[in-house]
């Protein structure tokens, strides 16, 4: 075991963490994927469910020691390269994608001869952080103007963005405001950033002015779920999602300070998305106030550890890497937790590392990978340097140790410069016989 964490290299903070939160996830999902066993066979047996939730956490962590051991810079590239990619893999999830209850909530594919389902949106967003982190890092001989941005910048990520809009309002916020912070933290001019606010604002309304002008369309069906749950939100309406948040408020309020007990929680019978959307209100239950403050300290210590690391790059893309994937993974939590306890609307994003979910683990834990390699490779540079300090000071020791032994052989040539022979030849030619003794 020792040998094997020796083997780990980057940041130990963030490994820690990660692996803390999929450790911990295990007893939340066993527990709360109960509604999915009563639904699916009408056993209420979960260990099926369990042992599918730790082969996705297995594979995640595969993903994230496969990738580390990645120089990041390969991803500059990458993600250049994949966007293309990824825009026909949204284009066919938007077309071919997976429905769910007739809605067109088309944000998975299957994976075909194996039979899973994966969520491109996902891919798509790691790809669209890395790219405009490699564009905000680009060595320039004159200054950002705003038409080579808007071309070179900003319509890849518009386009990016249109293909996941239709089937997911909320993903597409988060992507395109995280995208924002990026900018401003990559000092792109603050002027240009309200303007592609506006644009973005531009857009939305156009969007929903055609989801009104064709409404049959189904790639303006989720329109009227977005509006009502935004409705739902500020009004007292109850529907289907009002319901969910209902049980969660109960689930939190039985949980009071130390909880019910791992899997004694009452409100995951009744839940529909207990597993994923909601597993943070099955946490407050079941481990109490405690155990919700728990799970979000880890998160906030993650992301500490997420700012030393971006702190510690020695380049910038480094830097906009770690702030660009790290820092959704902690918004994305947030919004699960403030759903769960009616701060936000319904908004579908899962609680990283802890949810259920393949495609969201492993999409999460490719985005970790990358982030340990930066930190990687900061530990090398320092390692590289530590080395030289001790070459160097090796170096300098044989150094002064050659010049005290030339020193000591200078000495002793001085001294058999000064003999002089002839005062002590052991022949007697002097006429007096004591000379030699004298002498």
């Amino acid at each position: 075991m020792k040998e094997l964490i020796n083997k780990l290299k980057g940041d130990k903070g963030i490994w820690s963490f990660v692996a803390l939160l999929g450790l911990f996830s295990f007893m939340p999902v066993f527990s709360a994927s109960s509604n999915l066993a009563y639904l699916g066979h009408g056993t209420g047996n979960t260990l099926g469910y369990l042992v599918k939730h730790f082969a996705h956490i297995c594979i995640g962590f595969l993903i994230i020691y496969w990738v580390h051991k990645i120089p990041y810079h390969y991803f500059r590239a990458i993600s250049k390269a994949g966007l293309p990619i990824v825009w026909l893999l949204l284009a066919y999830t938007l077309i071919k994608g997976t429905v769910i209850a007739g809605a067109n909530a088309s944000r998975w594919i299957q994976i075909p001869f194996i039979g899973l389902s994966f969520q491109t949106s996902t891919l798509a967003a790691i790809m669209l952080f890395i790219f405009v982190a490699r564009y905000l890092s680009k060595t320039r001989e004159t200054p950002i103007t705003f038409k080579s941005s808007l071309w070179e910048l900003w319509t890849p990520v518009f386009i990016t963005l249109m293909f996941i809009l239709p089937a997911n309002f909320s993903t597409t916020a988060l992507i395109f405001s995280m995208i924002l912070m990026l900018a401003f933290v990559g000092r792109y001019p603050l002027k240009y950033i309200f303007f592609i606010i506006g644009s973005g604002v531009v857009i939305l309304t156009l969007f929903f002015l055609m989801s009104k002008a064709f409404p049959e369309s189904k790639f303006f069906s989720r329109v009227g779920t977005w509006q009502s749950r935004i409705e739902n939100f500020t009004t007292d309406k109850a529907d289907e999602d009002d319901y969910q948040i209902e049980k969660a408020k109960i689930a939190i309020a039985s949980g009071q300070i130390y909880g019910l007990g791992p899997g004694k929680s009452v409100q995951k019978n009744f839940l529909p998305q207990s597993s994923s959307d909601f597993i943070y209100a099955i946490i407050v239950e079941e481990y109490g106030l405690v155990g919700g403050l728990g799970v979000l300290i880890l998160y906030l210590l993650l992301l500490f550890r997420f700012v030393v690391a971006s702190h510690k790059a020695n380049t910038l893309f480094g830097k906009l890497v770690v702030i660009g994937l790290g820092f959704p993974m902690i918004f994305q939590a947030m919004i699960n937790m403030a759903v769960a306890v009616e701060l936000l609307p319904v908004t579908g994003q899962t609680l990283p590392l802890i949810s259920s979910g393949g495609s969201s683990i492993w999409m999460t834990c490719f985005g970790l990978g990358i982030i340990l390699s930066v930190t990687k490779k900061d530990e090398e540079i320092a390692q590289e340097k530590l080395e030289k300090e001790k070459r160097e000071e090796i170096l300098q020791k044989l150094i002064d140790r050659e010049l005290e032994a030339d020193l000591e052989e200078a000495d002793f040539k001085n001294v058999n410069d000064n003999f002089d022979a002839s005062n002590y030849s052991i022949t007697d030619n002097s006429k007096n016989p004591m000379d030699a003794v004298l002498k």
